[in-house]
């Protein structure tokens, strides 16, 4: 009888007019679990105890009818979706009353031994639960905690296991709900309890040792072989395999120390300095005879005690500087020392002047009391041209036993100070050289000379990289006229090619020829004095002028040269050969004088010289 919801149908007839609008609800389908009351449309709950474990969600279809319901009414439906909403009235239980699982003994602490889940119908917060392990003998060795997304019981170790201690544990585990509804507490307690069983399983484990650090002291003056100290380790499992030692050699590089393999002794191998490393951590490495891969490992801290075995010395180099117009008394320096030993009481050192300094007239030492010393001046009067450094034997004693001592040398320069006893300068070959250049100005004079010095070779190297051009310079602009004969000369052994005698002996004279059937335009004016035609007078000007650029110029090779010139004049008397057309022609033309002009002209003449007939033959 628990409502659920209402539902409410309209109908558009008129209601003051009889039934027409007097609607009646009935139920079509949902029974036997809901009804609905025909006046007012509530839907309740039809069956007590509904189960949404069994059945969450259910489709119920009400139909509204005019009428009152009577024949000839009309209808209409809808559909409601009722879902039911989780209570808790599931108690969790375990699927089984007792677990057993294998580990073995060499698992990790914190490592998952086993999972466990206790069943519960309901869902969300009413499912959710918590598990503790209430009784057993694992209850310092194991701890079980819930996995939030899955409700399980995550068993874990806390403490290492040993199967030779004990092979098996049994935890008595309970799973409760963590929100119980009191009205469903008749259906009785909302926990449960099963057994779990842990069975530990035998390995082959690494020998132990006794202590997982083992503390040891040595004097630095020990002699090699000295015994330290013993390590002791075992085999933990049943067969208790014999152990042997050794030290991890990564960390004693040095090999300062030795171990027995049987006997785990542990001695010096060379001689300790605290100086150097005051606490050496060596690793101990034991492993089994019978199965040498298991190695266990132990640690030894091994402290060196001191010994008075470091003089003292200056605590700093210093730097010390006494006035020209020093008074006597004058503190100048205060000094402290340092000892490389650490006495147990502390240091302290004692200070005075060595013998043969102890008489001197300039310096005195005064020992303060408290491991400093202040040093002063005895006279006035210092000058720097006189003695510009004092050199000072201070003689340091420490308080060990046996006390060790030390000289060290304080070097006391003379300076000039001003007023206020500021030293200026403190040398002294400034103040007898005053008039002399400083090493600054002598550095930047030779810097000016190297330059010039570079300078000068570059501008020699330019000078000499730089030629005259052989055949032309800018002022002429010759350009070379050349003609293809189609005609191969016959090498070095060709001596009609060319006649060289004009260029070997430029006095020779040739008759000029002239041809008959060109009139010549430019007439060349011959010396007085011999006959030669213009083509030599071009080529002996032109030839003569190189040699005398040649004589002048000073970076022409001093030996005889081949230079080859391709300037074949400013013109050519001969005109153009190119008439082709003539060989067509009727021309009564006769150019047999071609044969006169030398080898050059050969084809030519060849060509128009001996008629057409035999040009054509």
């Amino acid at each position: 009888g628990t409502s659920v919801v209402q539902v409410t149908a309209t109908d558009a007839d008129d209601p003051t007019y009889g039934n027409s609008a007097r609607v009646v609800y009935s139920i079509l389908q949902g029974q036997p679990y809901f009804s609905v009351e025909p006046k007012t449309g509530v839907i309740k709950t039809a069956l007590p105890n509904m189960d949404r474990e069994a059945k969450d969600q259910y489709l119920l279809v009400i139909q509204a009818k005019d009428m009152v319901g009577q024949n000839g009414g009309l209808s209409g439906t809808t559909s409601v979706t009722v879902t039911l909403t989780d209570v808790n009235d599931n108690p969790p239980r375990f699927p089984r009353r007792s677990y057993q699982y294998n580990v073995p003994e060499s698992l990790p602490v914190a490592s998952v031994v086993a999972r466990i889940k206790a069943a519960d119908a309901d869902v969300g917060p009413n499912a959710e639960m918590e598990y503790k392990i209430v009784d057993g003998d694992g209850l310092g060795v194991f701890k079980i905690s819930v996995d939030k997304d899955t409700q399980e019981g995550i068993i874990t170790i806390q403490k290492e296991l040993d199967f030779e201690a004990k092979t098996s544990y049994t935890l008595r585990i309970e799973a409760a709900n963590m929100h119980v509804d009191p009205r469903f507490l008749s259906l009785g307690p909302f926990s449960d309890m099963t057994t779990v069983k842990i069975i530990v399983e035998d390995v082959d484990e690494p020998p132990v040792f006794t202590s997982r650090l083992y503390s040891m002291v040595v004097s630095e003056a020990a002699k090699v072989g000295t015994i330290i100290g013993t390590v002791a380790a075992h085999d933990p499992d049943a067969s208790n395999s014999p152990v042997r030692y050794s030290i991890d050699r990564n960390t004693d590089l040095e090999r300062y120390f030795n171990i027995d393999a049987n006997s785990g002794v542990i001695t010096t191998a060379k001689s300790l300095d605290r100086e150097t490393n005051a606490v050496h951590n060596i690793t101990v490495l034991a492993m089994e005879s019978q199965n040498p891969a298991q190695i266990g490992r132990g640690y030894v801290a091994i402290t060196i005690l001191d010994i008075n075995d470091n003089a003292p010395e200056f605590a700093m180099e210093y730097e010390t500087t006494v006035c020209e117009n020093a008074q006597p008394g004058q503190v100048i320096q205060k000094i402290s020392a340092i000892d490389k030993d650490d006495p147990p009481n502390g240091h302290q050192f004692y200070f005075s002047l060595t013998a043969e300094a102890a008489n001197n007239h300039n310096f005195t030492l005064q020992d303060n009391k408290d491991n400093t010393a202040t040093v002063l001046t005895k006279r006035n009067g210092f000058r720097r041209q006189e003695q510009s450094v004092f050199y000072l034997p201070i003689f340091i004693v420490d308080s060990g036993s046996p006390s060790l001592s030390s000289t060290n040398t304080l070097t006391i320069r003379v300076c000039d100070c001003d007023a206020d006893g500021i030293a200026q300068t403190c040398n002294a070959e400034a103040y007898i050289l005053p008039a002399g250049l400083s090493t600054g100005a002598l550095i930047a004079i030779l810097a000016c000379v190297l330059t010039l010095l570079v300078l000068v070779l570059l501008i020699v190297t330019m000078r000499r990289r730089k030629k005259e051009p052989l055949i032309f310079d800018e002022e002429r602009d010759i350009r070379e006229n050349i003609v293809r004969y189609d005609d191969e000369g016959g090498g070095e052994e060709d001596t009609e090619a060319f006649d060289m005698a004009a260029l070997r002996n430029l006095n020779i004279i040739r008759d000029t020829k002239t041809r008959r059937d060109v009139t010549p335009e430019i007439q060349f004016l011959s010396r007085p004095t011999f006959k030669s035609i213009p083509d030599n007078v071009i080529f002996r000007e032109f030839i003569w002028e190189r040699l005398k650029e040649a004589d002048v110029d000073p970076c022409a090779p001093p030996y005889d040269s081949l230079q080859t010139y391709a300037f074949e004049g400013n013109g050519s008397v001969a005109e153009s050969l190119s008439s082709l057309d003539s060989i067509s022609s009727n021309s009564d033309q006769n150019y047999d004088y071609l044969s006169d002009w030398g080898p050059r002209f050969k084809r030519l003449a060849d060509m128009y010289g001996t008629g057409t007939e035999c040009l054509y033959s």
